[in-house]
């Protein structure tokens, strides 16, 4: 099994600190998520059956011709690589790990680049499948549009996909090429956990061929996303308002944490939801403000050094005033202590 972020109770056991007595920055789900609505009387009654106005809420949020409901982006994650025979794979690093994990547990050859490195890996002869997060996870790297369709009319040119892994990608919608996702080649995973902060609920679309999300869809089975996760995303995905006033929150307080780690002698990159410093950056003392931040009580996500991994910290925004000053004082102490 693979370590991912949000792993509070892990936090708990090793550094014997109550749950409720810890600010979790591990992640980069928005902390200010979507108020569910009240649901229906049935909802937990009847089977989910396929939701029109679901696939058309998303369809129209993400500006894609067709897409498929998923229970979380990570359920086609793992069914990809399950639906074409064995095959030479390049997935960007670092990356969330899922996707290179996923290829090699079906049976294919994966073979990890830098993302500098992809345009030579697409032309080149031996790629069959190209997989990359735009924004990348967890260093915030973008790719362009143009670029990304060009890559993918090159590989579907020779039978192959270029899977875009758009989980963070809410608040810069110009990057998204999900509008595109009908051509044959390229597929678009989408997740409603990060920017609606709706994680718990277990729901992500893909965009792709009509073709391949009818085969996606009989490998799944019926009944994959639950009834309220539908009638909760509805809401979400329709709220034009909340989208549109969340996004500007975001954007600020995106950079009010790049500048925070900043003045405190960390360059940051990232996103809006979450900033990355590497082990470089840190003067090579990543894990010692790791330790230092969890036995204060912050829980960060800390990538160990490994083959095709990424080494440093990736820090998640607080939700609350009180978290941002916990925070803020936990990295004044380091400096000092560091001096």
């Amino acid at each position: 099994m693979l370590e991912h972020g949000g792993n509070l109770r892990d936090a708990v056991r090793h550094f014997g600190r109550p749950l409720e007595d810890w600010l979790d920055l591990s992640t980069g789900i928005n902390p200010h998520f979507y108020p569910a609505p009240s649901l229906a009387a049935n909802a937990w009654h009847r089977l989910p059956e396929y939701s029109d106005a679901l696939v058309q809420a998303a369809q129209s949020y993400y500006r894609a011709p067709q897409m498929l409901a998923v229970a979380g982006s990570q359920a086609v994650i793992q069914a990809l690589p399950r639906l074409r025979p064995t095959a030479q794979v390049v997935v960007s690093a670092p990356s969330y790990a899922e996707h290179a994990y996923q290829w090699r547990q079906a049976g294919h050859a994966v073979t990890e680049c830098a993302y500098a490195a992809l345009d030579s890996a697409v032309a080149g002869a031996d790629a069959d499948v190209v997989v990359l997060c735009n924004p990348n996870n967890p260093t915030g790297e973008i790719i362009p549009a143009a670029q990304l369709l060009r890559w993918a009319a090159h590989l579907a040119g020779r039978g192959g996909w270029l899977v875009v892994d758009e989980a963070f990608a809410d608040t810069v919608p110009d990057i998204s090429v999900a509008a595109h996702a009908d051509q044959p080649g390229l597929i678009v995973l989408r997740s409603v956990g990060k920017f609606f902060g709706l994680a718990g609920i277990r729901l992500g679309f893909v965009a792709a061929e009509r073709n391949l999300l009818l085969q996606l869809a009989n490998y799944l089975g019926p009944w994959s996303v639950s009834g309220p996760a539908q009638q909760i995303a509805i809401a979400a995905l329709n709220d034009q308002v909340w989208q549109a006033q969340t996004a500007e929150l975001l954007q600020q307080e995106g950079e009010r944490l790049r500048q925070l780690l900043k003045m405190h002698g960390m360059h940051a990159s990232g996103t809006d939801l979450f900033q990355w410093c590497s082990h470089h950056e840190l003067d090579g003392q990543s894990e010692q403000l790791w330790q230092f931040m969890a036995e204060r009580g912050i829980w960060l996500r800390w990538f160990a050094q490994g083959l095709h991994r990424p080494h440093g910290l990736r820090f998640g925004l607080p939700g609350s005033e009180a978290g941002w000053l916990r925070l803020e004082s936990a990295l004044g102490e380091w400096c000092e202590l560091n001096r």
